[in-house]
């Protein structure tokens, strides 16, 4: 007699797939419409039985993904389905404009350029340019890190909204990786202040020791700080005196542009 699967077996998992996959064929569905769709049409076109599409309407709706007509109960695309594509094709739009600058400022400094954005409490690095050194600072694309310790990270929370600060203090404990660390919330709030005010951001080693960076904001066209720019290096190449003659203010001029670009106003330097 065969072996029945139990709950998480082979075919529990294979019917999950299939769900998802549908469930996208649905979005994708009403996604080439030109306007809203009705459950009958939806499920001609997918060949999919009535009463499976509109389970998997019922769970999209749920989520905002799916919303339904009052009346004729026709469907369309919700607004969770596009926020989510909108964020998407923002964080392209900011790779593509930013990759010159982290190209042209690898050419200058040869250490390592990176592009940041916030993901809940965490840095995600979303695109880099490698120095040509032998001994490089590295976070490849897709990498997380804890804000709080690292230059990109630091200029993100420094934008954050009151209410979005108090839920990051809640939510995070402020633990030491290096001697470094700033695990103090009133010295951090302190440290973002400083950011605030001099518009870039220094990680003095407190993620890696012997790693340092300076990074600086990017404004969306509503100035909202949206994604972090930075060039990391060793401590022995990356010196206060290169950090704070020239560095600091080529990584802030260079936010600085992308931001123009974006929408966020002022003249490109």
């Amino acid at each position: 007699m065969p072996r029945q699967q139990g709950r998480g077996g082979k075919n529990s998992k294979i019917q999950g797939v299939q769900a998802v996959d549908r469930a996208l064929a649905i979005l994708e569905a009403l996604a080439r419409a030109e306007g809203p769709v009705m459950l009958s049409a939806l499920s001609a076109e997918l060949g999919l039985h009535v009463s499976t599409v509109h389970r998997l309407l019922g769970t999209l709706a749920r989520r905002g993904f799916v919303e339904q007509e009052p009346y004729q109960g026709r469907y369309r695309l919700g607004l969770k389905a596009f926020e989510i594509g909108n964020r998407a094709l923002y964080s392209l739009d900011i790779r593509a404009v930013a990759r010159p600058y982290l190209r042209e400022l690898v050419e200058e400094f040869n250490e390592t350029a990176n592009l940041a954005v916030l993901d809940g409490f965490e840095v995600v690095y979303i695109d880099q340019v490698e120095s040509r050194n032998i001994i490089k600072m590295l976070a490849r694309p897709g990498t997380r890190t804890p804000a709080y310790c690292t230059g990109t990270g630091k200029v993100l929370l420094a934008f954050l909204s009151p209410y979005q600060w108090e839920r990051f203090l809640a939510a995070t404990p402020l633990k030491a990786f290096t001697p470094a660390t700033i695990t103090d919330p009133e010295e951090l709030e302190r440290e973002l202040e400083k950011i605030r005010e001099q518009g870039f951001a220094v990680d003095k080693g407190e993620l890696e020791e012997g790693v340092r960076c300076v990074a600086a904001p990017i404004k969306n066209h509503e100035q909202r700080v949206v994604a972090a720019l930075s060039v990391s290096g060793p401590s022995s190449r990356v010196t206060d005196e290169l950090l704070y003659g020239r560095l600091a203010e080529r990584v802030r001029t260079a936010a600085n542009n992308i931001s123009q670009i974006l929408g966020s106003g002022g003249a490109r330097l």
